[in-house]
């Protein structure tokens, strides 16, 4: 049975459709991502499943449990983390997450959610003291005082910089470490990528792709780009003739060739300089990505 069950799922502003017709399921133990730009429809479809906003029509299942009729249940197998949490900054971080694990029958001990978030120095320093990356860490912490089966984390990282942001990974991956599933969004392509065992792309309130990010990559854009330099330039139509390349860019040396096969493309480059007495260095090979995705399939970028 997967965790979450969405069927046919619509949410209308007037004329704004939020979200218009989605249907997913997302499965035990996964980490899964919908990634797309603001306003794509991602919190909406996030509230919907978190109970916390009606949803015009669709059907919503979590855990087995029907979102509309069992709101409360479901409340309790979840944890939530918003864009924003407000705190009582003249807490502390210790009294903060013993606040909210009164709200529930079942909790986490303090200490372990502490240590989870890493702010065991930070434990009784009050809220308003802490930095933004703690912040964002303490707010994940108290999603999980409940000891959830699901985790629900709305744009994670958005505003931190990339230690911050890369210590909230290592919390979400020990997520996975304890089994639980955990459903992020976000509009950061390495995010979704080193994070995310499926992803959903979503745009203008619709999923327009899905799968793991090296299905999606391979089904939509499957070539590489490789760029490299030589000694003594050659004419572009041997190094369009290497094998795999479908396109070549070159001047003064310095070539640009796309790719399907870039392990094969590279081999080549490298013989190719040999036979010809050249030296071929700053060599460079550049994967697809999920933004190349949505790019060919959007026309225009995530973070546009």
């Amino acid at each position: 049975m997967p965790s979450i069950s969405i069927r046919d799922l619509r949410k209308y502003y007037g004329d704004i459709k939020a979200v218009d017709g989605i249907t997913l399921e997302v499965e035990e133990k996964e980490i899964f991502g919908i990634l797309g730009p603001n306003g794509a429809g991602k919190t909406t479809t996030l509230e919907m499943v978190e109970t916390l906003r009606e949803p015009d029509s669709g059907e919503i299942e979590v855990m087995g449990l029907d979102v509309r009729r069992n709101a409360r249940a479901v409340k309790e197998i979840i944890g939530v983390q918003l864009q924003t949490t407000v705190f009582f900054d003249e807490l502390t971080v210790r009294e903060t997450i013993d606040l909210f694990s009164a709200f529930y029958p079942r909790t986490m001990p303090v200490d372990e959610l502490v240590g989870m978030a890493e702010l065991n120095e930070k434990a009784d320093s009050r809220v308003n003291e802490l930095s933004g990356g703690q912040h964002k860490r303490l707010s994940i912490a108290l999603a999980l005082v409940n000891d959830p089966g699901i985790v629900f984390l709305d744009e994670p990282t958005t505003g931190l910089d990339p230690q911050a942001r890369r210590r909230i990974w290592e919390m979400v991956e020990h997520l996975r470490s304890q089994d639980k599933t955990v459903v992020l969004t976000t509009h950061y392509i390495e995010e979704a990528e080193y994070l995310c065992d499926r992803v959903a792309i979503m745009d203008h309130g619709h999923i327009i792709a899905l799968g793991t990010p090296d299905e999606l990559i391979n089904e939509h854009v499957s070539e590489s780009i490789i760029t490299f330099r030589l000694s003594q330039p050659v004419g572009e139509e041997i190094v369009r003739g290497l094998h795999g390349v479908t396109d070549v860019q070159g001047e003064d040396g310095e070539y640009r060739v796309t790719t399907p096969v870039p392990q094969e493309t590279l081999i080549g480059i490298v013989a190719m300089a040999h036979e010809r007495g050249v030296e071929a260095d700053d060599i460079n090979m550049k994967r697809a990505t999920l933004e190349d995705v949505f790019l060919k399939i959007t026309g225009r970028r995530i973070r546009e």
